[in-house]
């Protein structure tokens, strides 16, 4: 048993963050006898416990937030982005046996990206007595008829296990706390799988967390649903409502762009009175209301924002306790149950698959189909069109995905890569460019052959991967005139065929304390080409690259610093396309477009970030922009070496960041043989599906 000091106020909480720690007192086993014995106390507890006579009526206030997250990048590490923030102040009220009313006395939201989503009624509000015998979320739009674990049907339909203990000691009195975990006896029907904490001598619920199968889940679009319910002892006798949280996950179904749609909803209950006799729950009506204006006009917010004043993880790809649930989830019932069923749909990784425009390809179209074949695999097919160069590029590829995050794929496929480490621009700002002014910062070889790849999560906050190819690639030229000015040539890469062997490990800009957040990148390369000409014998080379950024608050603004550079060593000549690139808007600003390669590579950058004053624009039903925009000058220098050219190459800047962040400008100066240059983009967090 786990024994600690508890004020009575803090009982949920604290239960909340026990539950990862205490130590399991027998093995797990399924409908024994102690499980189901206690699940039966429980249940009839929690019907008697509606009819409890003593418990005539109560009422508090609850105070919590919904935000909705958009989350971007292949696999989801980047942490998502705030788009809308509400904050919600509520006045419940609950009178036996079961009539409720919530009032909404206060709402304010701030918008930080366009849109004009709408939340689900009972997305305003608590849930009340732990759900009703048959769970329904969204009014029914997410997810219905699911019974409850503790009704009558519940025996039934789910199967359950005692886990761990927990002693939770409050002024004078110990409460034994019991974990039951659940999952349905048939993983196909719509049911939760999580775990119930329940009050050994009572068999009164204490706490709630869990997810749902995908059955229950009944918009196409749902990932995942997870519920936390947290009750604390009021009045020394009653299990009432103190914390909730819920978390809706949602992808786009009719395209694969690695978007996705995150609503969070947080709750604190607090401030209860109870038998006080009020009977303000047995107002007709929705049980959950805006109260009087009246009433509304009286409340009283506090002056910092609401951005301001977010919890602190609300930002956060999972936070912990959601993240426990939905690896309990997975672990108490096979992954195809969690999973999407079968299906077929358009497969685009972002816009520039659709129509995109180079110097090689001219207008390029492109579509994609994958079809998802049960039990976690899937086959994709890919190609384009270039309206230039007249040829045809695509892949095909077979792919495994398990529930624990692994991923295997095979690949065929006929296409170009870009040499270089640092994307310089969003491929739709490229395209543009290229049509209107010849300015194309792409620079693709051709690239034909099979791959082999794997990769799987780094712990919860990174992932690595390995790959392996067998290819031929090739020079190529440009095929495409723009609107005005000239194509510069393409690189002049090596022809021949190549072996390769690549590892890389990756972690997105998450917080590492002390108000610091960290991200970074490697990639390790080991290569064994063969150029095409007779006279040039077998070559190996090895490459590594590596790049990290932290940032820092200061003050209303913040500070950020790049550090990178690689290395490449080779047993003979290096083909051209294994060279280390720089030059242009992100890795060298004022600079001309990869002017300069070599072996050896390090470049840093430093960049301060302060909101300044800005005119605000209205957006119509999608809000209006805020009166700030962010200021950024910078400064920074790349070292090149190995090759012609070689030295130190500072530059300096200032960019401007506007339009819901949306949009950046920079304009830089290089400080040695450089010169004036102007950048206009997106926000690089919108790049993955452009």
């Amino acid at each position: 048993m786990l024994v600690l000091p508890l004020m009575w106020h803090r009982v949920a909480h604290v239960a909340c963050t026990l539950a990862l720690l205490a130590f399991p007192l027998s093995a797990q086993t399924w409908n024994d006898a102690r499980s189901t014995e206690l699940v039966a106390r429980a249940t009839t507890r929690r019907a008697q416990q509606l009819a409890d006579s003593s418990l005539a009526d109560y009422q508090s206030s609850a105070h919590g937030y919904l935000t909705f997250l958009a989350q971007l990048g292949e696999g989801f590490l980047l942490p998502p982005k705030v788009v809308k923030a509400d904050e919600i102040a509520l006045e419940v009220y609950w009178r036996a046996p079961d009539f409720s009313k919530q009032w909404i006395v206060g709402r304010r939201d701030t918008l930080v990206l366009p849109t004009d989503i709408q939340y689900h009624r009972d997305h305003l509000g608590i849930i009340q007595n732990n759900f009703p015998d048959i769970i329904r979320l969204g009014d029914g739009d997410e997810v219905r008829d699911v019974p409850h674990p503790l009704s009558a049907s519940g025996a039934a339909t789910y199967d359950f296990a005692i886990g761990d203990s927990l002693r939770l000691q409050l002024p004078g009195r110990l409460i034994d706390v019991i974990e039951v975990k659940i999952r349905p006896k048939d993983d196909q029907a719509a049911a939760a799988v999580g775990s119930l904490y329940i009050s050994r001598e009572d068999a009164q619920v204490v706490r709630m967390a869990f997810s749902f199968t995908r059955t229950a889940l009944k918009d196409p679009q749902l990932d995942d649903v997870s519920i936390i319910l947290e009750n604390s002892l009021i009045a020394e006798r009653y299990w009432l409502p103190r914390r909730q949280e819920i978390e809706i996950r949602r992808s786009g179904s009719w395209m694969d762009f690695p978007v996705k749609g995150i609503i969070r909803g947080r709750w604190e209950i607090r401030d209860y009175r109870v038998n006080a006799g009020g009977t303000q729950a047995l107002t007709p009506g929705p049980e959950i209301v805006y109260a009087p204006a009246q009433r509304r006009l009286t409340h009283k917010w506090p002056a910092t924002s609401i951005l301001d004043s977010l919890p602190s993880d609300v930002t956060l790809a999972t936070n912990d306790d959601v993240r426990a649930v939905q690896e309990e989830a997975r672990r108490l019932v096979r992954g195809q149950a969690l999973a999407r069923s079968r299906n077929t749909l358009p497969s685009v990784r972002g816009f520039s698959d659709v129509v995109q425009m180079n110097r090689v390809e001219g207008m390029a179209v492109g579509a994609g189909l994958r079809r998802r074949l049960g039990r976690g695999l899937d086959i994709q097919l890919q190609g384009r069109w270039g309206t230039a160069d007249r040829e045809a590029k695509g892949a095909l590829s077979l792919g495994l995905e398990r529930a624990s995050g692994l991923t295997l794929r095979l690949k065929g496929y006929r296409d170009f890569r870009d040499a270089g480490d640092v994307m310089e621009t969003s491929r739709a700002r490229n395209s543009i460019a290229a049509q209107e002014f010849g300015s194309d910062y792409t620079q693709p070889f051709g690239v034909q052959g099979i791959a082999f790849s794997l990769q799987r999560p780094l712990g919860t906050s990174a992932r690595w991967s390995a790959e392996l190819n067998a290819e031929e690639q090739s020079p190529l030229r440009v095929h495409a005139a723009p609107a005005r000015a000239r194509f510069l040539p393409t690189l002049a890469a090596t022809p021949g065929r190549s072996g390769r062997v690549a590892l890389r490990a990756e972690r997105p800009l998450l917080p590492v304390g002390r108000g610091f957040a960290l991200q970074w990148r490697l990639e390790g390369r080991l290569t064994r080409f063969s150029p095409d000409s007779a006279t040039t014998p077998w070559t190996t080379t090895g490459r590594l690259y590596a790049t990290s950024e932290v940032v820092r608050g200061a003050g209303r603004g913040s500070l950020r610093a790049t550090l990178s550079g690689g290395v490449l060593g080779a047993s003979r000549g290096a083909p051209v396309q294994e060279l280390l690139l720089a030059g242009g808007p992100i890795s060298a600003p004022g600079y001309g477009f990869h002017q300069f390669s070599g072996t050896r590579l390090l470049s840093g950058r430093a960049e301060w970030r302060h909101p300044i004053p800005f005119v605000p624009v209205p957006l119509g039903r999608w809000g209006r922009l805020p009166a700030t925009a962010t200021l950024a000058p910078f400064v920074g220098a790349v070292a090149i070496g190995g090759r012609p050219g070689e030295g130190l190459y500072p530059y300096a800047g200032v960019g401007a960041i506007t339009f819901l962040d949306l949009v950046r400008f920079d304009v830089a100066k290089g400080l040695k043989d450089g010169r004036w240059r102007f950048a206009v983009d997106v926000s690089r967090d919108f790049w993955p599906i452009l």
